[in-house]
């Protein structure tokens, strides 16, 4: 094996080699639960979770922790909002991750940690930073200070006064400089708070992490990753206290960072209307669509949904799963990973050209000699399909017209037309018309609505 990644602290690719061969470790950076997760908060826990596999298959003790975070200013005003007890928030949306997550093929992290859980831990480290004169108290809160801190910003690679311009740093009177940033923070009685040598008071977002990670994973971790976006300030932040906490010593190893998501090449916004949430899109298209297209692309590299994009991922994986269902008949033989597919995986994790080579084994089938050939290569595609979460449904099912899931989808995508056609958006429902004629279906529009049939009941 010879995994090479893209680290962001050297901006450069190594060979990945773990602390401990016996233990390997990895955090990734959680949702904060106070509202449905969109299609771009998706693509990290995918991305991740092929990570996890691959290091699994390697490795014989891998841990992986994904947090959830659930106090925040952003979930206070969610309850506030609805007039509900913030559990009713985080508990409801921490659901919802879940059933997100787990409907594209993610599976479970070994550890979930949640934030709430880890106040003593964030207290002590408060309380570690303060002592060592990396942090100060200023008008009830702590803060770190950054000018104690000399490869502040190495993360990002970036001056600190351009990280500060670029990115949402509160400026407040009590901070020495403006980029210091709060480790714990006074609450009113009506908010959350936990009772602290600094007074009544919760804690900051950057610190839950480094907390969660040296309660569960340890003063060094392997590997952490996370969105672009949380390089500045929430890793840069988390490397500048955890390193200061333990005297020195080296937080994170590996750092990794997937590029983001954009919707038609336009970023995704509340105030553009393009924000699609996992959760109604596992409505529209099967789950393991989504996965499909969010392999699509290099981690690293931005990735664009738009409807031809995903008719795509829907025709490819019809496409595999109708060659596997003309050899169902056949048992699978035990077989390995081809080293062309391990290679695309250990080439940073390079998902395109593996998905490429899957989409030629399957297709080997085709012209293989015999029946032994085709079982094992069927063993070969389950081998390289269970290590990116892929093809994991029964081939026959997938076209089972009678399932209900089948149903409901498409007819969530033939009401997306209606209401295209309606809002006299043409182009989406051309888009969606074609897309439904590729899943074999046929469309009659008529005074009472529209109806569909199977192309081949026509």
């Amino acid at each position: 094996m010879a995994l090479t990644l893209h680290n962001t602290l050297s901006n450069q690719r190594e060979l990945f080699v773990p602390l401990d061969p016996n233990r390997v470790t990895m955090y990734v950076c959680g949702p904060t639960v106070y509202d449905f997760a969109h299609i771009g908060n998706a693509r990290p826990p995918v991305v991740f979770d092929v990570l996890f596999r691959y290091l699994r298959a390697h490795y014989p003790n891998v841990v992986y922790a994904r947090n959830i975070t659930d106090v925040d200013d952003k979930i206070n005003q969610a309850a506030a909002d609805l007039s509900v007890p913030i559990t009713a928030i985080t508990e409801r949306y921490t659901r919802a991750y879940r059933e997100d997550t787990e409907s594209l093929g993610v599976l479970k992290p070994t550890i979930e940690p949640h934030a709430t859980d880890h106040i003593a831990q964030i207290i002590l480290m408060c309380e570690a930073l303060l002592s060592r004169g990396n942090a100060y108290l200023a008008d009830e809160h702590v803060l770190f200070d950054t000018s104690s801190f000399s490869a502040y910003g190495a993360l990002s690679n970036r001056a600190l006064e351009d990280m500060i311009a670029g990115a949402r740093v509160d400026v407040a009177s009590y901070k020495k400089n403006p980029a210091d940033f709060v480790l714990w923070k006074p609450s009113t009685p009506d908010l959350p708070g936990w009772d602290s040598p600094f007074g009544r008071g919760r804690p900051g977002w950057h610190i839950e992490c480094s907390a969660m990670i040296e309660a569960h994973l340890g003063v060094t971790i392997d590997i952490h990753g996370g969105g672009n976006d949380l390089t500045f300030p929430h890793h840069e932040n988390e490397i500048a206290q955890s390193t200061c906490a333990h005297d020195g010593q080296t937080y994170c190893r590996y750092w990794l960072h997937n590029g983001f998501v954009t919707v038609d090449k336009r970023k995704m916004s509340k105030s553009l209307g393009n924000v699609h949430l996992i959760h109604d899109l596992r409505r529209r298209y099967r789950p393991e669509v989504l996965r499909y297209w969010l392999l699509s692309a290099q981690y690293r590299q931005p990735l664009d949904f738009s409807e031809a994009a995903i008719t795509q991922a829907t025709r490819t994986l019809d496409r595999l799963y109708g060659l596997l269902r003309d050899y169902s008949h056949l048992k699978p033989l035990a077989a390995a990973v081809p080293q062309a597919f391990a290679a695309a995986l250990e080439d940073d994790l390079n998902t395109p050209r593996a998905l490429a080579v899957l989409n030629e084994w399957v297709s080997s089938l085709a012209n293989a000699s015999d029946d032994a050939e085709r079982a094992l290569i069927l063993g070969q595609v389950r081998a390289c399909a269970a290590l990116i979460g892929l093809l994991e449904a029964d081939p026959k099912g997938w076209f089972e017209v009678g399932s209900d899931a089948f149903k409901a989808e498409i007819d969530a995508l033939v009401a997306a037309r209606v209401a295209a056609k309606k809002a006299r958006d043409f182009a989406t429902a051309d888009a969606l018309r074609e897309q439904l004629t590729a899943r074999g279906i046929a469309l009659e529009d008529s005074a009472a609505g529209t109806r569909w049939r199977l192309l081949e009941q026509a």
